[in-house]
C-alpha cells in the first residue's frame, strides 16, 4: 500500500512545480459566483459540511427527493391547431418522450383539450400546459374535466403553468389582476387532482438572460418563497402550497457547478419550506424540471449546440431532477424539424439507456469537490435570498425592476467576457468555421398566443435575452449582407514557431467576422509577402512574426504596403509604442476586445 500523503506534502510538491509562481494566482479559480475553487480537495475539506450525512429521499433532500434516479424526458410540442399539436405529441411519445409541454394560444377553446390529448395515455404521460396567465383558471378547469372523464384522477401528472411574474420579467409590466385571487382560482380548479402543479418558478428565464448560477438559484428561492407566502396567506397549508409549486430551472454549461446547483437547491428549498412549519418534513421536497440553456446557443456552427446541451443534460440527470428538456440544436434560427427533435430526444435516451445514468442515485455524493461546490453555491445563493427577503421580497423587487437590473448587469458582464474571449463560445468567438454562411438558414418565427406586450412599453426594466453569441453573429451577418467578404492575408516571416502560432491566432481572430482567410507557409522577404498579398487582392495584411523581429519587419512592411491595404501586427511587442509613432495603428493580441476590434474593421471595410 502507498503511505498516506498529507495536504502539506501535496502543497510542498505543487509549490516546487510552480517554480516560485503564486499558487493562488496560478491555480485557484476565482468564479463569478462569488467564491474560489481550489485545484484539489481532500477528505478534510468536507468534514463538518451540512451537505453530508443524509440519504437520498431524506430531509433536507440534498441527495434527491426519491429512491431512484429516473427522470422524465420532456419535449415542447409545436402546432398551429389542436389537431397539429395532437399529431406532434403522439409522434414524439412514440419515439420516447414521457412529458410534453404545450403552449395554448389566446383563442383557446375548452374543447381543444380533448382534441389535443386524444389518443394519449394521460396515466403515463406528463402533460404541462402553458397559456396566458389570465387564461390559466379556464384551462385548468378544462384539463381537470378531461382527466376526471377519463378516470385518471389518481395517476395524472402535469402542470397548468400559472406565472403572472413573467410579464415583469419579459416586458416590465405588472400583472393587471390580483395575483392572490387568480392563484386561488387556479388552485380551486385543480384541487381535486393531486398530480397537477400550477405555481411556477421559471428561473430558466434568468438563466437565458445571462444570470450566474448562484444568482439564478438565489432569486429562484425568493420566487418560491413568494409563492409560499401568497398561498399560505390565502389559506393553504404549507404542504398544500408546496405540493403545487414547480421549479423550472435552466442549465448552463458549467458542468460540475450546475450539478451542485440542483443539490444545493433542494437542500435550501427544504429549509425554506420547513420555516413555514409544515405538517411533515416530506412536504419540503422540491419538484424540479430542468431545461438546457439558450444563452449559450449559437447560429453559426450550430452543431456545437449539441455538445453544450449534452453536458448540460448530464449535469441535471446526475443531479437527480424530476424531468429534463433538451432543446434542439437549431432552435435559434428556425422551427425545430424532425431531425433536430429526434437528436434532442436521443441525447437523453443515450444517457439513460446506454450510459445508465438512471441506475445510480446521487453519484456525486461524497465527492470532495462536488460536496464543497454544493456548500459554496448554497452559501452564496442563501446570501442573495436573505438580501432579497430583507429588501421586501421577490415581488417587491421585481415590481421595481431591481432583479431584472441585477441579472442584466450579469448579462452585460458575460457579453463583455465573450467579446474579450474570457468566456469561450466554440465556433463563434474562437475557432470559427471560416466559410460557413448562415443568412439563408435563418427563419423568422413568432409566438401565436398574442399575450406578449411590446417590451418598449414596460414600466420598469425587463430582462435582456440577447444570447452570448448575438453580437458576434450580428457582426458576421453584416459581413454576409454587405455582399463583400474582406480578404485577410497572413504575411508570415521570420521565426517559424512564432509566425505559425500568430498566423493561427490571427486566422481565428478575423474568421469571427466571416472574413476570407489567406494563410501562407512563410516568405523570404517582406517585399515578397506584400507582393503576394496584393496579387491576392488582400484588404488586410497581418504581419506574423516574433516580437524581436517586429522592430525590423513591421516598419518595412508598413512602408512597402503604402496604404494599399490595412496593416495589422499580430502581437503586443515591446516596441509597440515605437511602431505606433511610425503610423502603425492596429495590433491584435489576447488582451484586446475582439468584438470591438472587428466592429471597427467592419466599419472601414464594408462601406
Amino acid at each position: 500500500m502507498f503511505p498516506p500523503v498529507t495536504t502539506e506534502e501535496w502543497m510542498a510538491k505543487i509549490n516546487v512545480d510552480l517554480k516560485g509562481a503564486d499558487f493562488n494566482k496560478k491555480l485557484v479559480w476565482r468564479t463569478n459566483e462569488g467564491f474560489n475553487v481550489m485545484p484539489f480537495y481532500r477528505k478534510e475539506d468536507i468534514e463538518g459540511l451540512y451537505t453530508i450525512g443524509s440519504l437520498p429521499g431524506e430531509f433536507p433532500f440534498v441527495r434527491g427527493t426519491r429512491d431512484n434516479n429516473d427522470w422524465l424526458i420532456r419535449q415542447q410540442i409545436l402546432g398551429e391547431t389542436p389537431q397539429e399539436i395532437n399529431d406532434h405529441a403522439r409522434h414524439s411519445i412514440d419515439r420516447g418522450v414521457e412529458s410534453i409541454g404545450i403552449k395554448l394560444c389566446k383563442d383557446f377553446n375548452p374543447a381543444d383539450i380533448e382534441t389535443i390529448l386524444k389518443g394519449i395515455d394521460i396515466r403515463k404521460i406528463e402533460v404541462n400546459i402553458s397559456c396566458c396567465p389570465g387564461k390559466a383558471a379556464e384551462v385548468a378547469e378544462a384539463l381537470v374535466s378531461y382527466v376526471k372523464a377519463n378516470g385518471a384522477s389518481d395517476e395524472f401528472r402535469g402542470a397548468i403553468e400559472f406565472n403572472p411574474y413573467k410579464r415583469l420579467l419579459r416586458h416590465g409590466l405588472a400583472f393587471p389582476k390580483s395575483i392572490s385571487e387568480e392563484a386561488m382560482k387556479v388552485y380551486a380548479a385543480v384541487k381535486e387532482i393531486k398530480g397537477i402543479k400550477c405555481f411556477m418558478v421559471d428561473s430558466y428565464l434568468l438563466n437565458n438572460a445571462g444570470a450566474y448560477i448562484t444568482q439564478e438559484l438565489g432569486y429562484a428561492l425568493a420566487w418560491g418563497a413568494q409563492w409560499l407566502t401568497t398561498l399560505t396567506e390565502a389559506g393553504l397549508t404549507p404542504c398544500e402550497a408546496n405540493a403545487r409549486i414547480k421549479f423550472n430551472m435552466g442549465i448552463s454549461s458549467n458542468y460540475f457547478m450546475e450539478l451542485a446547483k440542483f443539490r444545493a437547491a433542494r437542500m435550501l428549498w427544504a429549509e425554506i419550506v420547513k420555516a413555514y412549519n409544515p405538517e411533515s418534513l416530506d412536504c419540503c421536497k422540491m419538484h424540479a424540471h430542468a431545461v438546457t440553456s439558450q444563452f449559450n446557443q449559437t447560429i453559426y456552427d450550430a452543431h456545437v449546440n449539441l455538445l453544450r446541451s449534452m453536458t448540460e443534460t448530464m449535469s441535471a440527470a446526475l443531479a437527480g431532477v424530476d424531468s429534463i428538456e433538451t432543446l434542439p440544436f437549431d432552435l435559434q434560427y428556425k422551427k425545430p424539424d424532425e431531425f433536430s427533435e429526434r437528436i434532442a430526444r436521443n441525447q437523453q435516451l443515450l444517457l439513460r439507456s446506454e450510459s445508465h445514468l438512471d441506475k445510480v442515485i446521487d453519484p456525486a455524493g461524497g465527492s470532495y469537490y462536488i460536496e464543497t461546490l454544493t456548500a459554496s453555491i448554497a452559501e452564496q445563493a442563501w446570501k442573495l435570498f436573505i438580501e432579497t427577503q430583507e429588501a421586501g421580497g421577490f415581488e417587491a423587487l421585481l415590481t421595481k425592476g431591481e432583479i431584472q437590473g441585477k441579472v442584466n448587469e450579469s448579462g452585460i458582464k458575460r457579453h463583455t467576457d465573450v467579446a474579450r474571449r474570457k468566456e469561450i463560445l466554440l465556433g463563434t468567438n474562437q475557432y470559427p468555421n471560416f466559410n460557413e454562411k448562415a443568412l439563408d438558414k435563418i427563419e423568422n418565427t413568432g409566438c401565436c398566443c398574442g399575450c406578449g406586450e411590446n417590451a418598449a412599453d414596460g414600466a420598469v426594466e425587463y430582462l435582456n435575452f440577447d444570447r452570448a453569441a448575438s453580437q458576434f453573429e450580428q457582426l458576421r451577418l453584416d459581413t454576409e449582407r454587405s455582399g463583400k467578404r474582406p480578404k485577410v492575408f497572413m504575411l508570415t516571416i521570420g521565426n517559424l514557431a512564432m509566425r505559425l502560432a500568430r498566423a493561427q491566432f490571427s486566422a481565428n481572430f478575423f474568421g469571427c467576422a466571416g472574413y476570407e482567410i489567406i494563410d501562407n507557409i512563410g516568405f523570404n522577404s517582406v517585399k515578397e509577402g506584400v507582393d503576394a498579398a496584393m496579387e491576392k487582392g488582400a484588404d488586410i495584411v497581418v504581419l506574423c512574426s516574433s516580437d524581436d523581429e517586429y522592430a525590423q519587419f513591421a516598419p518595412e512592411a508598413y512602408k512597402e504596403l503604402n496604404g494599399r491595404a490595412l496593416f495589422v501586427v499580430a502581437g503586443a511587442p515591446a516596441c509597440m509604442d515605437e511602431l505606433k509613432a511610425q503610423g502603425i495603428e492596429d495590433f491584435i493580441h489576447v488582451r484586446v476586445n475582439v468584438l470591438d476590434t472587428l466592429t471597427g474593421f467592419n466599419a472601414k471595410l464594408l462601406k
